[in-house]
């Protein structure tokens, strides 16, 4: 008796409306961490897993923890062996290659190392003339 018969009927009619309005930015939400997240990483696991399984011996690869190497050997589906100096082999998960660099591929410094010493002879008179002053 305290409530009035008004009061009653509004509160237990549910809108469908309002509940899908209420759900809609949740949505949206997941919408966005989809294409801002959880796609580019799908995609960024798709290529590393195909330059994985690509590399071959004579590649120079790099490992996730830095070291450089050349492929001597691939062992299985998961290994491979590559040497990182003269006679020193090393076994390396496939897994945990971060790069790979084919055989005739320079590295970024070597090119410009190169251009800088070819430019060091042609002018190397007037660098002996800046030392000497």
């Amino acid at each position: 008796m305290f409530i009035t018969p008004a009061f009653a009927q509004a509160a237990g009619s549910g809108d469908a409306n309002s509940l899908l309005m209420s759900l809609l930015p949740f949505a949206l939400i997941f919408i966005i961490m989809y294409f801002l997240i959880i796609r580019p990483q799908q995609k960024k696991a798709k290529e590393h897993a195909e330059l994985v399984k690509n590399i071959r011996r004579g590649d120079t690869v790099i490992t996730s923890s830095g070291l450089v190497g050349k492929v001597t050997k691939v062992v299985d589906d998961e290994q491979i062996e590559f040497e990182i100096a003269d006679g020193v082999r090393v076994r390396q998960m496939r897994q945990m290659i971060s790069i790979v660099r084919a055989k005739g591929e320079p590295a970024k410094g070597e090119a410009a190392k190169g251009a800088a010493k070819a430019d060091g002879a042609k002018g190397n008179g007037s660098r002996d003339d800046t030392a000497a002053s």
